[in-house]
């Protein structure tokens, strides 16, 4: 049985625009706001998701040893579907299974694609000054795959469905810029002077199995308003032709509770 979970109305939100979508006792999926770090860096420690989550659920307790574990990472300027673990062993599960995990990203970019669909593979390398991009040097870059397809075409934008065959950092933007369609709002790797207010790309959505009860679940996180204002209003995404788009019903309030009970999780050696 796969479970469908949708944000918007029912999906309770934290500090920063954090929205949970779902939770139990083993896992927690969020829609992730773009301007958001995932984790801490040397330069911000408290504004990120894993901070924000973490003192969601200690419950503003500085006592709690509860920890949250990072299963993956969205870019900062990426929004979407992000899922965190409750345990180290829940986190091993997860990543153990993560070539079976299926992310849908949604992207707007500059122009019209000829190509209805297609498949970009380069190996990416990433430099001195933290900016990634494609080579012919297997030994410099690992290989990458990003699968897209056509959604919707307005005057001077794309809408492409991406399907991230393989999650190297910053994949999409330098994949679709490399074809010489930039995704908009992308003044790194695209234009530079592009002045819309945020990166056009988000994961719309993830499917995959549960680490404890073994059940399929997927989860959708709500456009973002600047898809609509740029190609027209979205709901789910189900016709393949890229003539139009389906819209989605009421989303479903998130789930929380103890979780199913599955099978006891081994002891295991977390990886050094």
């Amino acid at each position: 049985m796969v479970m469908r979970k949708r944000s918007p109305s029912g999906a309770r939100f934290l500090q920063k625009g954090l929205a949970i979508l779902y939770e139990d006792k083993d896992i927690i999926v969020v829609n992730k706001p773009a301007g958001l770090l995932t984790v801490a860096t040397e330069r911000e420690r408290e504004r990120t998701a894993h901070h924000i989550l973490t003192e969601y659920i200690r419950r503003g307790c500085g006592r709690s040893r509860k920890e949250l574990y990072v299963v993956h990472r969205l870019d900062r300027d990426t929004s979407g579907t992000l899922i965190f673990a409750k345990s180290e062993e829940v986190k091993l599960r997860l990543q153990d299974r993560w070539k079976e995990t299926k992310k849908t990203y949604l992207a707007i970019v500059h122009g019209r694609c000829e190509k209805g669909s297609g498949t970009i593979t380069s190996y990416l390398a990433e430099d001195n000054a933290f900016t990634v991009y494609s080579t012919n040097d297997r030994v410099k870059g690992k290989l990458s795959h990003t699968a897209y397809k056509v959604v919707r075409k307005t005057k001077g934008f794309t809408l492409l469905e991406i399907d991230l065959l393989t999650g190297r950092k910053n994949q999409i933007r330098v994949h679709l810029a490399g074809i010489g369609h930039p995704i908009v709002g992308d003044t790194k790797y695209g234009r530079e002077n592009d002045r819309h207010a945020r990166l056009a790309l988000h994961a719309r959505s993830i499917s995959f199995q549960h680490p404890v009860s073994g059940e399929d679940l997927t989860f959708e996180a709500e456009v973002p308003p600047l898809f609509s204002t740029l190609v027209g209003r979205l709901g789910r995404i189900e016709d393949k032709t890229g003539d139009q788009a389906v819209q989605s019903g009421s989303a479903s309030k998130p789930r929380t509770g103890s979780g199913s009970a599955g099978t006891p999780l081994p002891k295991r050696r977390a990886p050094s």
